[in-house]
């Protein structure tokens, strides 16, 4: 996402090398989405993947839709559900889509109706597997009953952990896998982060609760004490809060986003980290659940996505 929208201005040619070094050290799980600059990043990817489609594992979704200067919507309509496949499928130059995800759950549409069109999908070669994103316990439920779910994509990190208490226990009883964004709580557990006039004028996390006045200040103690541990093992901040993850369970793939090689190189690296039982533990309990200061959106009702019932 952050190579076409939110965090500052892009840069193609950086996006293209970054996506091109990902490929020489065995990143092949790719995400993207319809909403993310319009339709811009799917583009940049069917650009650094011509010629080498069969190497990476694609996913993408629809359900965000961007309604001009009135704002987004969501919408799950089986209609749309088609026609967002066939315009991804065209943007990003391939014939399938490996995992297809509902972006945003709609509360108008009950969720089998969706995922029955997703289905068709399935059965006629375009998509391989479904996937949810933000989705309630119920409704993941509820869509596992009409075709199975094979991941949800949802924040979770040290300082997101809302997932837990109840969502991924569902999961993991439906046998769906965890694919968690934002790994890094949108940049702050990198320990880069000193001020909100770090961000560029265009950075949404200018407008993030977490990111302003005494949240971020409060956030940044509780960062410290990621950046000592990691000090003490020799790795850097980010590293570790993504090993964090990494040791939370084999059904569990984080997706760090990034725009620059250097970055992207980090990261990678936090596969090679292994973490003691102790250690994850401690981590745990520097960042117990509901520790971070502020909102996770600055939508204060937001909360894992509904679906209404069928009539």
């Amino acid at each position: 996402m952050g190579m076409s929208q939110s965090y500052g201005p892009a840069d193609e040619a950086e996006s293209l090398r970054t996506l091109d070094r990902a490929l020489e050290l065995g990143v092949y799980f790719l995400d993207t989405a319809d909403a993310y600059g319009d339709g811009a990043n799917e583009r940049l990817l069917a650009r650094a993947l011509r010629g080498r489609r069969a190497r990476v594992f694609l996913a993408t979704k629809f359900g965000i839709r961007h309604d001009g200067p009135m704002g987004s919507s969501i919408c799950g309509s089986p209609e749309y559900v088609r026609s967002s496949c066939e315009a991804s499928l065209a943007r990003l130059e391939t014939d399938h889509i490996d995992l297809y995800y509902q972006h945003r759950v709609d509360p108008e549409v009950p969720i089998e109706e969706t995922v029955g069109a997703m289905a068709e999908l399935v059965s006629e070669g375009k998509v391989r597997y479904l996937g949810l994103s933000e989705a309630s316990s119920d409704s993941l439920t509820r869509a596992s009953s009409v075709h199975p779910i094979t991941a949800l994509q949802s924040e979770w990190s040290l300082w997101t952990r809302d997932l837990e208490p109840e969502v991924l226990g569902v999961a993991r009883t439906l046998g769906v896998g965890i694919v968690p964004y934002s790994p890094l709580g949108r940049g702050f557990l990198s320990g880069r982060l000193r001020s909100p006039q770090d961000f560029a004028e265009d950075d949404f996390r200018r407008q993030h609760p977490r990111f302003q006045g005494e949240n971020f200040q409060r956030n940044l103690e509780l960062v410290a004490q990621v950046e000592k541990l990691a000090m003490e093992l020799g790795v850097t901040p980010a590293q570790l809060a993504i090993a964090w993850l990494l040791h939370q369970g084999e059904d569990v793939i984080p997706i760090p986003g990034t725009k620059r090689v250097s970055t992207l190189e980090e990261n990678a690296g936090a596969a090679a980290l292994i973490l003691t039982d102790d250690q994850v533990q401690a981590l745990s309990s520097l960042f117990p659940p509901g520790a971070a200061a502020g909102g996770r959106y600055p939508d204060p009702s937001y909360r894992y996505g509904e679906s209404r019932r069928p009539t």
